[in-house]
């Protein structure tokens, strides 16, 4: 039998470590190092059995198990070069781990998926999450995450396309070092304790959907916001002042905006209802004063639903409004509105099919107002089995019985109190 020369020897023993490499090492030996010092800070007593991480076994290969009883969920992983597989997405079940984020060092290069969604994590956002550098995904909802996103913004790396932080009890402002985050396009940070002033964070170029509700935002609205934003929820926080045209202008794709619970004042910008892409309008439990009509024809307004209601607004009720084609939701409830109800309100909640392009009422809310005289005569051909809610308690009209299904939950003011309003002019 020949000898084998140099090069051939050379390259056997290379395919020969590939072949061991391959048999007794897929998953790349940083990252499971990274998944043994995640597991070893979790609390063993919050892993139940037939959870996730009940069946992490590090006497097997993680990457080389996933399709057997050992690492049966929790994690992916994709062959990155030679072989070697990586691990690029940890999501956990809700399961109620808890732990600390910090201990583990978090050196997991090629990981662009981390989710622990409701468990009980505590600790702050860790500074070693910076290592995450292919990170696209990172949701932390509903666990006991504490501290400051000001201490730990800078951590967060710059790949991120969505961050769920929301239902923790994180505190403190939200910082403009945000902006930082380029390619992100959703932010949610509901139901924390975070306080301060709303920054302005234009440079978020990519940013389509934002809610920071149930938090303690005070001041007032920044004057924009990305152009690219698609919804925007800041409900439930204790906002002031008017909201800026600029507002409404700046994010050109706007669908949503549900700025309802706050304390916000003044005119409603009439560029509200002109706006080319919103469909959703909430603003309701503010203190608004005025509604604004828009210059322009309403005829291409593509709003479907507004919400004012419980604010301090007041004058008639806005004829523009049963003029915009798609809206089927309006609720107007507990203002001062005066006045008579509009025969063309009427008309648009009666026709079942619509007239052309133009949807009829679906949700016509209109109680806890002044508003007097007859109900339109269309009204009175719709019962309870049409199809329509409306609501007109609580007014001052000249009969409104209650064997009229939309007279209910709620009588008629009463003469005094009807007399005594005085409307008040703009």
């Amino acid at each position: 039998m020949g000898r084998l020369s140099s090069s051939n020897l050379l390259h056997f023993i290379i395919v020969f470590m590939k072949l061991c490499y391959h048999v007794y090492s897929v998953t790349h030996w940083e990252d499971i190092q990274a998944l043994k010092q995640f597991r070893n800070a979790i609390d063993s007593n919050s892993v139940s059995p037939g959870s996730c991480l009940a069946s992490w076994d590090f006497t097997v290969d993680p990457c080389d198990s996933l399709s057997g009883d050992k690492f049966t969920c929790g994690m992916r992983c994709d062959v990155v070069i030679s072989g070697v597989s990586r691990v690029t997405e940890l999501t956990l079940d809700q399961a109620g781990y808890s732990g600390a984020l910090a201990s583990p060092s978090w050196k997991l290069p090629y990981l662009q998926t981390l989710d622990l969604t409701n468990n009980y994590f505590t600790g702050s956002i860790p500074s070693s999450f910076s290592q995450l550098t292919r990170l696209q995904r990172l949701s932390l909802s509903t666990n006991s995450l504490n501290g400051s996103i000001l201490d730990s913004a800078g951590s967060l790396p710059d790949s991120l396309e969505e961050l769920l932080l929301d239902n923790n009890n994180i505190h403190g402002p939200i910082p403009q070092t945000l902006n930082n985050l380029k390619n992100l396009k959703r932010l949610e940070l509901q139901r924390n304790k975070l306080s301060g002033e709303f920054p302005e964070l234009t440079q978020l170029s990519n940013l389509q959907y934002l809610d920071v509700s149930n938090n303690a935002i005070s001041g007032y609205l920044p004057g924009n916001f990305p152009g690219t934003l698609i919804e925007l929820t800041i409900r439930n926080n204790s906002l002031q002042g008017n909201i800026p045209a600029s507002v409404v202008n700046s994010s050109v794709y706007l669908q949503v905006l549900d700025l309802s619970y706050n304390n916000l004042t003044g005119s409603l910008p009439p560029e509200l209802f002109s706006h080319p892409s919103l469909q959703q309008l909430t603003l309701a439990y503010n203190q608004f004063r005025w509604v604004e009509p828009p210059a322009n024809w309403v005829r291409a307004s593509e709003l479907i639903a507004v919400d004012l209601s419980s604010n301090d607004i007041h004058g008639f009720l806005p004829g523009f409004m049963c003029r915009m084609p798609k809206l089927s939701a309006l609720s107007l409830e507990n203002n001062k509105f005066t006045g008579v109800i509009p025969t063309e309100y009427a008309l648009k909640a009666v026709t079942v099919d619509g007239v052309g392009e133009m949807a009829p009422f679906e949700r016509l809310l209109l109680g806890g107002n002044y508003l007097f005289g007859l109900i339109p005569g269309p009204l009175l051909r719709l019962n309870s089995g049409s199809g329509v809610t409306i609501r007109l308690g609580d007014n001052c009209l000249y009969e409104c019985p209650e064997s009229f299904y939309f007279c209910g939950g709620g009588m008629q003011k009463s003469l005094m109190e009807c007399k005594a309003f005085t409307p008040v002019s703009p």
